[in-house]
């Protein structure tokens, strides 16, 4: 099946693009200036947005003078720009995410008009949305819009009245789609810079990404023609929201992976450069086996479940909501992780902002609260596979868990098998938590979504490795030992979780509950097995 995107010269293109940009506009000093004066990039916005790179055309359709970029390519982009810094990323990717309404439910003469406009690099957009008492529930928005009605009864316009907070272009932005409530449900509109009664905030002084604009809105009865409702059918608008939470969940997800590998990347060199008592720290198990090993094997991880994700979508699947919410919570969290442990590496120079670690980390920490937090990603996870797996009968995780066997007969080496059986024994657990009536138990649903998480990411880190092995890539022998590792995390971390949920709830442990939580602690001897020397093999290759 044809995939919808760039062919992967032109990305590859892309990012050498990005990169050269990189070196002539945001060398380090620059970045730190802007962090240092928490002001906003406006010339290289304007520069990216210009004739001469017009970066935005990536994510516009073909048909709207764009280059009709997929989630792959977006992806991608968003992993390298993040590496340079997350803040200028966030700028401008939320020009891509105020985009996003236009191009999912704008009629075509609203295409036309919009995305004619942004394309040609005249607008700087936001995405409004979150308000200051509802955050990530948007069915309970307070901004509202009123009908507005002639004498003949025809529809002319709406009345916004409300408010808006955290919204990062705003103050900046000359095109925004706002999301707010009317009779018939929420709906997006296009709201203009200058419209009256628009006023904007203060900008929000930062602990991070200190030089994206973020500030509050205020909408005081601004008239918003009828031609700006995006879709032109009100009550459209959570549908909406949904669809472009799959890929906008995805790019921050890239985010995380980004910023994680940045840091990364300021570790392993300092590492090889760093003598202590004779040798190099990369030479010191105690150092690189906590500090470096589970950040190398995490984002790989990362990177293997976003590609699959993004393939996915450019094959035309719909309805990735949760996946985007698994690509963002597990790669959010590895990134900040990977930072937090960046600056303890680097020791007393990590805390210096010259060594830019901390930055990283200071930067790093909101891509696990915007776009839905961390928590709100847990919910949506176990919400949505809990229903799956009582629908499918426990087919859904079994299905996976057989895969992971099939690839065990063929790949050995993999592991594979003990990520099946606890795959198995996860559906058990989430079967018996739905027949003991637990599921509003907001702790046990977010411990199972943990787990979850881990093996839908493991599972696609072994997919890619399987293929990849399958193929004789030269990448293959580093992606088997990864594998190997980050089942063995898997399953240690899931053992711990799901006896805290059987024997931590009442009407959970039974008999053939405890032959499964003693099967899963016998895997985990299996895969714990040669697990240092493949520590060590993981630290050679880097």
């Amino acid at each position: 099946m044809a995939l919808a995107g760039l062919p992967i010269e032109e990305r590859e293109m892309i990012l050498d693009l990005i990169e050269k940009i990189h070196e002539r506009m945001l060398k380090p000093e620059t970045i730190r200036h802007l962090d240092e004066t928490e002001e906003f990039p406006d010339k290289v916005i304007q520069e990216l947005l210009g004739p001469n790179i017009g970066l935005q055309l990536l994510f516009i359709p073909e048909e709207y003078d764009g280059m009709g970029g997929g989630a792959r390519d977006i992806a991608a982009v968003s992993e390298a720009m993040a590496k340079i810094c997350l803040g200028l990323s966030t700028a401008f990717l939320a020009i891509h995410l105020g985009t996003d309404p236009i191009i999912v439910g704008g009629t075509l003469d609203q295409k036309k008009k919009w995305l004619g406009r942004i394309a040609e690099g005249k607008a700087i957009v936001a995405y409004a949305v979150t308000e200051p008492e509802a955050g990530s529930n948007l069915a309970s928005l307070k901004t509202f819009a009123d009908p507005i009605y002639d004498d003949a009864g025809s529809l002319t316009g709406y009345r916004l009245n409300g408010n808006k907070q955290f919204i990062s272009n705003g103050l900046y932005a000359d095109v925004l789609t706002v999301l707010a409530n009317t009779p018939d449900g929420p709906s997006f509109f296009i709201v203009e810079k200058g419209m009256d009664g628009f006023r904007y905030g203060k900008p929000e002084v930062k602990h991070g990404i200190r030089c994206a604009n973020t500030t509050a809105l205020t909408f005081d009865n601004v008239f918003i023609p009828s031609d700006n409702l995006i879709g032109e059918v009100p009550g459209a608008g959570l549908q909406q929201a949904n669809a472009v939470f799959g890929y906008t969940r995805l790019m921050v997800a890239a985010f995380g992976l980004g910023a994680g590998t940045a840091a990364l990347e300021k570790v392993i060199p300092y590492a090889k450069q760093r003598v202590q008592f004779g040798s190099p720290l990369i030479e010191k198990q105690g150092y690189t086996h906590t500090l470096i090993v589970p950040h190398i094997v995490n984002l790989e991880a990362a990177r293997a479940y976003i590609e699959e994700t993004a393939e996915r979508l450019d094959s035309g699947e719909e309805d990735l909501q949760t996946e985007g919410a698994i690509a963002k919570y597990f790669a959010t969290e590895a990134g900040n992780a990977c930072a937090e442990d960046a600056i303890q590496a680097l020791g007393g120079y990590g805390y210096i902002k010259e060594y830019e670690v901390e930055k990283i980390k200071r930067d790093v920490k909101i891509t696990t609260i915007y776009e839905g937090t961390s928590q709100i990603q847990q919910m949506i996870i176990g919400t949505y596979r809990w229903r799956s797996t009582v629908r499918s009968k426990g087919g859904y995780y079994n299905d996976i868990a057989d895969e992971m066997n099939r690839i065990q007969d063929s790949i050995p080496e993999l592991k594979a098998h003990s990520l099946a059986g606890l795959i198995r024994t996860l559906n058990a657990v989430v079967l018996a938590v739905h027949k003991a009536k637990l599921t509003r138990q907001q702790y046990i649903m977010f411990e199972l979504a943990q787990i979850m998480t881990w093996v839908e990411v493991g599972a696609a880190l072994i997919r890619k490795t399987a293929s990849l092995s399958r193929s004789g890539a030269s990448t293959a022998a580093r992606l088997k030992i990864i594998s190997r590792l980050f089942v063995l995390e898997t399953v240690e971390r899931a053992a711990v979780k799901l006896n805290r949920v059987v024997n931590g709830s009442s009407g959970l442990s039974d008999p053939d509950m405890e032959n499964l939580l003693s099967g899963l602690m016998t895997s985990l001897k299996t895969v714990q097995s040669n697990a240092i020397p493949d520590m060590d093999s993981l630290i050679r290759l880097h």
